[in-house]
């Protein structure tokens, strides 16, 4: 059992009391999480220019997002954390009353030559979170959990905006999408307790409701992406 309660999760937490729930909501879990939606790939995509880069996503609770990344093939380390606030006010307790301009992101380390920034941004979309949402996702309301894209230099800014365009032009999600592109101006890692939340917790029920449909739907959608075993932060190479 953690030590803490997630602002978004004490609903969930405080519902462990009832016998069974665990079980009931392994059984809905596959009706409760944002439905996934299948996406063209990106017509224009980042050219490859290092053996490793970094994204930058937000799309709610970061447990999920995270926990979506790190069984992507080609990732080498996905970080949850704050980003488009000050370093001050990077930690959970502050960041939780949504007035410091941060979103619950995670940062994804990969190999372009294994996993494109297209690609991630076609997984982004498709299976880590609902685009459409404002201000929210899901069960989590505040400007923290809001759809964003950080972006590390001005090709990744190019591809994002016009895989955008794409996406609304095909009309699949049926309202436009809302994510917010910006230059990423700084990422600060969660405190340590948020990392491999969702590895560590698969029982935990906020999990089971909200994010492991996400590991079901990345296996289904993008097979050929998808690793069963994921990039841990507590195992990442310093």
């Amino acid at each position: 059992m953690t030590r803490f309660i997630h602002n978004h999760a004490r609903l969930a937490l405080a519902a462990l009391a009832f016998s069974g729930l665990a079980l009931t909501l392994s059984a809905r879990a596959s009706l409760a999480a944002e439905p996934a939606v299948t996406i063209p790939a990106p017509v224009m995509d980042e050219t490859a220019k290092a053996e490793t880069e970094t994204a930058v996503f937000a799309g709610g609770c970061f447990w999920g997002v995270q926990g979506v990344f790190q069984h992507v093939k080609g990732v080498k380390n996905a970080v949850s954390g704050y980003s488009g606030g000050q370093k001050e006010t990077a930690n959970y307790e502050t960041v939780s009353l949504g007035k410091t301009g941060h979103a619950e992101s995670v940062e994804v380390t990969f190999d372009p030559k294994e996993v494109s920034y297209g690609k991630l941004l076609q997984i982004f979309f498709s299976v880590a979170h609902n685009p459409t949402q404002l201000d929210y996702q899901g069960p989590d309301q505040g400007t923290q959990y809001r759809s964003a894209i950080f972006t590390v230099n001005d090709e990744q800014k190019k591809v994002a905006e016009a895989y955008i365009a794409q996406l609304d032009k095909t009309k699949l999600f049926g309202e436009p999408i809302v994510t917010k592109i910006s230059a990423g101006e700084g990422f600060y890692p969660a405190e340590k307790y948020h990392q491999d939340f969702l590895t560590l917790n698969p029982d935990y029920p906020y999990i089971v409701y909200n994010d492991m449909p996400k590991i079901d739907n990345l296996k289904q959608i993008f097979p050929q992406q998808f690793q069963a075993n994921p990039v841990l932060v507590g195992k990442a190479k310093s």
